[in-house]
């Protein structure tokens, strides 16, 4: 005899995720130094992202105040915190949320 379980979206799955199994982010904040410009080119030489991305990317930091551009394991999220403040922007690790 098989018991049938209930279907458990992903919204309940990521509440049900350890905080050790949840990935890390890099997160790039807005500052007054900085020109958009400059952010678009770290974003693609960096990261390698296309034009378009990079300029959303900026676009995010710009009027939000903060965009996460990278997720993964923290040491990656780290190292890249580390290349954005070698470019002189500011960026932090954050983890993501649940």
């Amino acid at each position: 005899m098989s018991i049938a379980l209930p279907d458990i979206d992903e919204a309940t799955r990521r509440e049900q995720r350890p905080a050790a199994d949840r990935p890390w982010q890099t997160v790039v904040w807005n500052d007054p130094v900085n020109l958009m410009s400059y952010v678009v080119h770290v974003f693609r030489e960096y990261f390698g992202h296309s034009p378009e991305v990079a300029t959303r990317l900026m676009l995010t930091v710009h009027h939000e105040g903060k965009a996460v551009v990278a997720e993964g394991a923290r040491e990656q999220m780290e190292l890249h915190t580390q290349a954005m403040h070698d470019y002189g922007l500011w960026a932090t690790v954050q983890q993501a949320p649940t």
